[in-house]
């Protein structure tokens, strides 16, 4: 494969070390996962016992929402390593470490440790957080977001069936990218697939194709294991109070949500262990108009067209003034 730019010809660059893919991925972090990320180069700063003796090539907090920062254990391979020898088993480590409370807060403790000694990441940490305190925004964002993102050169063929196969670890945890480096001379181009801003959206899409195609079949019990009562106790009782305007409405299982059927999506529940993303289908501005205390995330265009229409995100992680929510998805099931 080749790309062409202002008259050059960029031909594909072949990493030959793990070490050069990880070498691009720490320069160009902000190129790749934006202005608002932190990423942090593990491997100089943590010791091998770590994660048992298991360590990621990076931590990356995404604060580009800032009320909403995501974490991430970041893996850097290359694709012809052998996936079930070495990426599988690897891979595997971290999943047992994001379900040991104990390992979560020798974790935090480390991330803490390395942000308060690097003066530089101290001084980023400090632009977002202003006078909020470091430590308690790391125990905060791991405790609610855990994430594994798997950045590698090229496709691997046993991927979709493990992620269908082990869906509550590959399938809820693992995000995929696949990154490529074009060269011309000294100049590189880099294509990243999917983009990091649309990631979580593109393992919905690809896992919908195959939900269509196989029937693959979910449950609530598959989304609402992981969370929290306080969670599990708020989605039950939108429910409820929408079943009793109509008891028809289908609230449909599938791989990354749950959505609410009446004729068509109105809306779709994204879980996580402490809170619940809304996605609304009414445009951004009817939605402000009708909720005053809970955050509003705007989508950008090509997520609304992956969602089939103008709609944006609310985030649900209390129940104080959970009423305004329900009458929104009230108004929106009479809409239809």
């Amino acid at each position: 494969m080749a790309l062409f730019q202002n008259g050059k010809k960029f031909t594909e660059y072949a990493y030959n070390t793990e070490e050069d893919l990880e070498t691009d991925v720490i320069n160009n972090s902000k190129l790749f996962f934006g202005k608002d990320s932190i990423y942090i180069d593990t491997k100089r700063k943590i010791e091998a016992k770590f994660l048992g003796g298991t360590i990621p090539d990076g931590f990356l907090f995404d604060l580009s929402d800032k009320d909403n920062t995501e974490f991430y254990l970041v893996e850097v391979e290359l694709s012809k390593h052998d996936f079930f020898n070495h990426i599988f088993p690897q891979m595997t480590k971290f999943f047992a470490f994001f379900k040991n409370s104990k390992s979560q807060s020798e974790l935090v403790e480390k991330i803490f440790s390395i942000a308060n000694t690097d003066l530089n990441l101290k001084k980023e940490f400090k632009k977002y957080l202003g006078e909020k305190e470091i430590y308690k925004f790391i125990k905060d964002t791991v405790d609610n977001s855990q994430n594994i993102l798997l950045i590698i050169d090229e496709d691997k063929k046993e991927l979709p069936e493990i992620v269908e196969t082990y869906t509550d670890t590959w399938g809820k945890i693992v995000k995929l990218i696949i990154l490529k480096k074009f060269v011309n001379d000294n100049e590189c181009i880099f294509t990243l697939n999917p983009d990091f801003e649309n990631i979580e959206f593109a393992d919905i899409e690809s896992v919908e194709k195959v939900d269509r195609a196989e029937e693959v079949e979910f449950t609530e019990e598959f989304h609402l294991e992981d969370v929290s009562n306080k969670v599990k106790k708020i989605y039950l009782k939108i429910k409820e109070e929408l079943l009793k305007v109509n008891e028809n409405l289908v609230f449909n299982p599938k791989k990354y949500y749950i959505s609410i059927v009446h004729k068509k999506n109105v809306a779709f529940f994204l879980f996580r262990k402490k809170k619940m993303r809304l996605v609304a289908m009414l445009s951004e501005e009817e939605v402000k108009d009708k909720i005053k205390t809970h955050t509003i995330k705007h989508l950008s265009e090509g997520v609304q067209k992956f969602w089939n229409g103008p709609s944006c995100e609310i985030i649900i992680d209390s129940e104080e003034n959970i009423e305004e929510i329900i009458r929104l998805l009230k108004t929106l099931v009479k809409k239809e």
